[in-house]
């Protein structure tokens, strides 16, 4: 798929004056610039994160009330219900706030519930509330949803059930009546940082509450690998605080997980050392799979564990669903793949809708994703749920999804979700109509250049300046995430040193050369740029480290070749109508 290839400008003034700090690459110093880091106070506290870097948990709206209720239940012995979504973000807040609370409280008097996705759907459940009633909780400290649950706070309070809400999600209109209601981006919420996810936002009503009772640190921060793996899975930017916690979290994960995230590691038999990206691809997905597949109770069940053999036996469950997931998947995939191959018309529209009442529902979501990585458009992948159909749709870089469903609310039942990703259902008979209405909104308003998609170049760079020291400066701006990405670069006018090769039939290894350079690369699934080597090349790529027989070495690990703009090429490439 041809790309488009978005090369960053170069700040002369900001990146000399950091230069001048720093004293490191001025290619470096130029991306740090392009990150909003400015002078030497503000690179010191990006390679050098410190705890001490967090705002207050006062700052944030209601944050006095939630502590206040929650004291109050524990000095009359009341019973506390922990209320979670089912996916990572809420289930690492259900596991780290629940376990807190058993620490400073008598522990028959908490439990914790997670809405069972087919029965009850997203966020607070009737079902949840009629459960606290019946067995008496008084109190829902409530993680990663309701934010937009007004009608269902309303019924929880004429029962008698108050709510502490800790969301992250945009407000509606109206503010749920809970007793205290944790959300930066309310527009009264003074809080400095507006992008903490879900666990984060439980860390720091935790955090509170170490502060009022007075509790050592430990009680709080033993919680950090669960909130870096909420921030890695729901992919909230690598900024501000999410970055603190990402930072220590991730040290946490390596050198003392919880048992649940030792399990889930080793079960995977991964060696290296964790990275953000090691726990979106290896943690998180056996996390999310247990709600997708079956109940996700099991993932907090593992989180809570404290003993290492019973957490190994709540892994492998996740492990068996997480395979079953990967199956579904793969088969679903390959299924709506040829049924866009066989329609010519559907395989030249702007838009994607793809429906079977066979697929399971728990994984059309990731389809819908792999479906864009071969036809680069806002896809909606749709399966029966019992009298209706519901689906999940993803979006381009850059098109607001949300307002596209929007706009074909009439043949909906419900919908939701944001700028990138949506859920949606509807009655079979709609299917056709909203397909047809659903082309015609994205037609009219996506722009022909959102429908290629885009590599962001942070710099252009030479090959003598890459060196140990430049790529060990790289690696000390993990943790990578949204806002802060891998630093991604741009080689110009490269030759093939003669050892390139294809291998496996799909990858490409390359043996490249630049004025007198030479250094090895990767580009997997990229066997079909080989034929272009026989000429100058531009390269895309990032940096990483190839390990082999215990020697170490440099790679550059390739994201997308074009033929460089030579006279030879443009010859070769463009037609002069001299024939």
């Amino acid at each position: 798929m041809k790309k488009r290839w978005n090369i960053l400008p170069y700040h002369d003034q900001k990146t000399e004056h950091l230069y001048e700090h720093l004293k490191v690459s001025k290619t470096i110093c130029n991306i740090l610039v392009q990150r909003g880091i400015e002078n030497f106070e503000e690179a010191k506290n990006f390679f050098v994160p410190a705890l001490s870097m967090q705002h207050s948990p006062w700052l944030m709206k209601d944050m006095d009330k939630a502590v206040a209720r929650v004291n109050q239940a524990i000095l009359t012995n009341e019973k506390i219900l922990v209320f979670g979504d089912y996916d990572v973000d809420g289930i690492t807040a259900v596991a780290s706030m629940y376990s807190f609370l058993c620490g400073m409280y008598n522990t028959e008097n908490i439990d914790f519930y997670i809405p069972h996705r087919y029965r009850e759907g997203y966020g607070v459940s009737k079902a949840g509330i009629d459960y606290a009633a019946i067995n008496n909780f008084s109190l829902v400290i409530c993680l990663d949803c309701g934010i937009k649950s007004v009608e269902l706070i309303d019924y929880a309070n004429t029962l008698g059930i108050h709510f502490i809400i800790c969301d992250h999600h945009l407000p509606g209109e109206k503010i749920p009546d809970a007793i205290a209601v944790l959300n930066p981006k309310q527009i009264d919420c003074n809080y400095p940082y507006k992008e903490l996810c879900g666990c984060g936002v439980g860390f720091k009503l935790l955090t509170a509450l170490t502060q009022h009772y007075n509790l050592p640190e430990e009680n709080l921060y033993k919680y950090l690998d669960l909130v870096a793996t909420a921030i890695a899975a729901d992919i909230v930017p690598m900024t501000g605080e999410n970055r603190v916690f990402a930072y220590f979290g991730l040290q946490k994960i390596n050198n003392d997980p919880l048992p649940g995230i030792k399990a889930l590691i080793d079960l995977a038999a991964a060696k290296k050392i964790m990275t953000i990206t090691n726990v979106v691809f290896i943690i998180a997905p056996r996390v999310n799979a247990a709600g997708r597949m079956d109940d996700a109770k099991k993932a907090v069940q593992l989180f809570i564990e404290t003993d290492p053999v019973k957490a190994t036996a709540f892994a492998a469950l996740l492990h068996i669903d997480n395979k079953d997931r990967k199956e579904a998947d793969s088969s679903i995939t390959e299924d709506a793949l040829q049924m866009i191959g066989e329609d010519n018309l559907l395989a030249a529209k702007k838009s994607c809708v793809v429906y079977s009442e066979h697929w399971h529902k728990g994984v059309v979501g990731i389809v819908a994703s792999r479906l864009i990585e071969t036809y680069y458009r806002p896809t909606i992948v749709l399966t029966k749920s019992g009298d209706f159909v519901a689906g999940s749709a993803r979006s381009v870089v850059g098109f607001n999804l949300y307002e596209a469903i929007y706009e074909c609310r009439d043949l909906l039942t419900a919908y939701g979700g944001h700028f990138a990703a949506a859920g949606l259902t509807m009655l079979p008979e709609n299917i056709l109509p909203f397909t047809k209405k659903f082309e015609e909104v994205v037609a009219a308003s996506i722009p022909d250049h959102l429908l290629i998609p885009e590599i962001v170049v942070d710099a252009e760079i030479n090959f003598k300046e890459i060196t140990e020291n430049f790529y060990n400066i790289i690696c000390r701006m993990e943790p990578f995430g949204p806002e802060n990405m891998r630093p991604t670069f741009i080689a110009k006018n490269c030759k093939d040193f003669g050892y390139s090769k294809i291998l496996k039939e799909v990858h490409l290894k390359v043996v490249l050369k630049q004025e007198g350079i030479i250094l090895n690369g990767i580009g997997f699934n990229m066997a079909h740029l080989f034929s272009l080597l026989t000429d100058a090349v531009d390269i895309v790529f990032t940096l990483d480290e190839n390990e082999w027989n215990g020697n170490k070495n440099l790679q550059l690990r390739i994201v997308d070749i074009r033929l460089s703009v030579t006279i030879s090429n443009v010859f070769a490439n463009t037609s002069l109508g001299l024939e």
